[in-house]
């Protein structure tokens, strides 16, 4: 009779959010990656590896050579140099194989062999960079030390996942382009996009001020004052950026809002899968789709968008590049072509870990050697 009804909602433990998460991707992930997500979801719940992205504002020279002597490497450039010697190795293999020809013919062959390998477009679109971002080779764990100030106050390097400076190189920056980042606080993907030194002008775009800050405050940190006064920062609605400056950019990256799955299994803090955020999910891919179409609307005749998340998930990827292209047709009478990306799985294969069969764009995966990722990654060209 005196005894006290229980307080349900103080008394049932909560799940938190990364737990929630996991149940989620266990339950979708092994359906989508079958075989590959035991060794998948080892590398989510373990420690990231990151990536050097060199600043070439900062006057520090010596960072360089510091890294080398720890045994890091340039994978951007050291990708097409493996490439190319790969691709003369099958010349040779091939040269050596055929029956016809003698002497100086065959010398011409191999020449004629050796120079489209080396001259290739998939390998001419990876080095047109001045991008350089430093890694550990798979399996080594050694932490990169903080960045530090040169004599003017700028940092030397940016630690980032080295995966998300994917979407950048396929971006393709040519000298004088007009680019625009659409979703582009915390900023890391928009410092690499001034590296390559070629933006003529860049957009940077972020719906939230706060973060819009954050990424103000890496402009700071990094780029000298002549170069940011080159970038306008803004804090704009990105799904309503054909009403304010459609079809005027030559390159445009589309780095959506998604369910950021290495967070969410590690971090209970800001965790889209908290319960109170659960709307929020569910409406993520149309959120994206909406941003990939005002990508597609901003961008030039003939000019290009990437479209890239940190995410596995197929309804934030491949959907949402599928229905993009669909609507951008019945809607907008404009024609996407899809490109294919495959050259980066084997310009890249010696650092990141790539999911074999992904019918549009690619996408890295974590993995205890190479514990890089999720990133996906699509480019798209306006017609």
């Amino acid at each position: 009779r005196h005894g006290h009804k229980k307080k349900w909602a103080t008394t049932t433990p909560r799940i938190p959010p990364t737990r929630l998460a996991l149940h989620h991707f266990d339950a979708n992930y092994s359906l989508q990656l079958k075989d590959l997500w035991p060794s998948v979801r080892i590398g989510l719940l373990c420690e990231q590896k990151y990536g050097a992205l060199i600043n070439s504002f900062s006057s520090a020279e010596h960072v360089i050579q510091e890294l080398e002597l720890l045994n890091a490497t340039d994978f951007v450039s050291e990708a097409p140099r493996k490439a190319q010697a790969a691709a003369v190795e099958e010349a040779e293999r091939r040269e050596s194989r055929s029956q016809e020809g003698c002497g100086e013919g065959r010398a011409v062959m191999q020449a004629e062999m050796v120079t489209q390998a080396a001259m290739s477009p998939q390998l001419r679109a990876s080095i047109c960079t001045n991008i350089k971002c430093y890694t550990f080779p798979r399996g080594d764990i050694t932490r990169f030390r903080p960045a530090r100030p040169d004599t003017l106050g700028l940092l030397d390097y940016y630690l980032l996942d080295a995966a998300s400076l994917l979407p950048v190189l396929a971006l393709n920056v040519q000298r004088d382009d007009c680019v625009l980042d659409l979703c582009a606080a915390p900023g890391g993907k928009t410092l690499a996009l001034l590296q390559t030194g070629a933006c003529g002008h860049l957009a940077a775009n972020d719906v939230s001020v706060s973060r819009t800050k954050r990424l103000c405050q890496v402009l700071r940190s990094y780029v000298p004052k002549e170069i940011r006064e080159t970038v306008s920062v803004t804090s704009h609605d990105g799904r309503d950026w054909q009403q304010l400056d459609g079809g005027t950019f030559n390159k445009v990256l589309v780095d959506v809002p998604c369910t950021t799955d290495r967070h969410s299994v590690m971090e209970n803090e800001n965790n889209i899968f908290h319960k109170m955020r659960t709307k929020e999910r569910q409406m993520l891919p149309m959120l994206q789709l909406q941003l990939l179409v005002a990508g597609i609307l901003a961008t030039k005749p003939g000019g290009d968008v990437v479209y890239s998340t940190c995410s596995l998930s197929l309804l934030q990827n491949e959907y949402v590049v599928e229905r993009a292209v669909e609507i951008a047709e019945t809607q907008f009478n404009i024609s996407v072509h899809v490109e294919d990306l495959s050259h980066f799985r084997r310009l890249f294969q010696d650092t990141f870990s790539f999911l074999s069969d992904c019918r549009l764009g690619e996408l890295v995966l974590p993995h205890l050697t190479a514990n890089f990722g999720p990133t996906y990654f699509c480019k798209l060209r306006r017609l």
